[in-house]
């Protein structure tokens, strides 16, 4: 049994207010996080990436700025889904400073 499965049959077990107070923390858990985006200290440096790739959001919204279109990153990018550019432009939206940084930082180097 997997840990979702394993989870699936412990919420089965749980009343209708637990499974509120349950989501509550795994709410607050999350905090800022975004479906899709991930960050892990040892895959790109840290960088937010799209999920089950190494592309980095940064590199996306950069690419956006030089002129590329959505249609031609999901060309360049094949395990690229229009879901995962949405995803990204969300992302930088609300981590626009982040990002912005990291592209100072890549253009520097």
């Amino acid at each position: 049994m997997n840990k979702i499965e394993a989870v699936e049959a412990f919420l089965a077990n749980l009343t209708r207010g637990e499974k509120a107070q349950l989501l509550q923390r795994i709410a607050q858990d999350l905090g800022d996080a975004f479906p899709g985006i991930d960050s892990q200290p040892g895959v790109c440096g840290g960088d937010p990436c799209i999920v089950r790739t190494r592309i980095p959001v940064w590199v996306l919204v950069r690419a956006r700025r030089l002129g590329t279109s959505e249609a031609e990153l999901l060309r360049c990018y094949p395990t690229l889904r229009a879901e995962d550019l949405a995803n990204a432009w969300a992302y930088y939206r609300v981590h626009r400073e982040e990002i912005d940084r990291q592209i100072g930082e890549h253009e520097a180097a």
